[in-house]
Formats: C-alpha cells, structure tokens, sequence
C-alpha cells in the first residue's frame, strides 16, 4: 500500500516573503549601525570641541583666578629678557611673562606692548631639566604647559617659543634704511 505524508505546504509566495522579511533584516541592522557610528562620531567631535575650546588662558586669567592653583594649563605670555635666569649645572631655566594684548595686527607688535606695558601683569615662570632655548630671548612669545603652583610660580614642563624677529623684515622700533644703487 502506499504511504502518503502530510506537509504544510510553504506555496510559492511563502519561500519568497521569508526571504523578503530576512533581507528587510539585513538592511535594518546596516541602518542602525550606521546611525549609531554617526552619533559616536558627532559626540567626540562636541565633545572634543567644548573641552579644547579656549586653547591658552591668559596671565591675567592665571594669576586672578585661584581656581587655576595645582590644575594642569596651558598659557602664552610675552617674555621679559631681563628676567631670564638660566643655571646649566642644574638645568633650571626661569624668567617672567606678562599678557599679550586680546586683539593686535601682528604679533611683533603684541609682544612688544606688552612687555613695555606699565603695571602689566606678569607671572614668573620656573622649568626643570632642560637647557635653555635659543628662541628664549627679549619679547619672544612663549607657549607653556603646566601648573601654578601656590606660590605665584607658574611650574612649566612644556615650553614651546614663537621669535616673530625671526621672520619678519622689521620689528617696532625699527627703521627700514634702504640703499640706493649708484
């Protein structure tokens, strides 16, 4: 006798509609990744925005704000030539910076005021182990990393110098003597 078996049948649009539905699947969770990465992306960019959003803090915000004492910073202050002090045994360097101006033309002409400022704010500056750069100089523009110590000194471990002279034809002060060809 034969044998017959009973199957549910899956008919032709059966077999068709599973595969729509796992394709629908599949390109659902392509969507949803991809939304996920973009929103990860844009959270470490305002974030990274709103951390980094004032590159340097003024001397004057440095010494006014006690907020600043033990906490890492980083500032730029025009350098006095006068101050500076170097002892190669040790390998101390320090000298004093005061404020450069909030807005300027160019920044010979910042540095200049402010080191020849009357009553400028100024906050002396002391580093370890290191020698001392040949940028350091006379209203060079220092870039410091580091932190105020309770002391009123300002404890760099990173010192980088910006020498506008260095690359400009002329600094205030100076004059242009141009020669004539006979």
């Amino acid at each position: 006798m034969a044998e017959l078996t009973w199957q549910k049948g899956s008919g032709p649009d059966t077999g068709n509609e599973k595969a729509k539905n796992d394709n629908k699947f599949e390109k659902l969770k392509f969507v949803i990744g991809g939304v996920l990465i973009l929103a990860a992306v844009a959270v470490l960019i305002i974030s990274s925005t709103s951390t980094g959003a004032q590159y340097f803090v003024s001397v004057d915000d440095v010494v006014a704000n006690p907020e600043y004492v033990g906490q890492t910073v980083r500032l730029t202050g025009a350098v006095f030539g006068d101050t500076i002090q170097y002892n190669s045994d040790a390998g101390e360097l320090s000298f004093s910076i005061a404020t450069l101006p909030d807005e300027y033309e160019d920044l010979a002409t910042a540095l200049h005021e402010a080191v020849n400022v009357d009553g400028a704010t100024t906050l002396p500056v002391f580093i370890e182990d290191t020698a001392k750069p040949d940028l350091l100089q006379h209203e060079a523009q220092a870039i410091l990393t580091g932190t105020l110590g309770e002391d009123g000194v300002f404890y760099a471990t990173d010192l980088l110098l910006k020498c506008p002279s260095r690359f400009e034809e002329n600094t205030p002060g100076d004059e242009i003597h141009l020669q004539d060809n006979v």
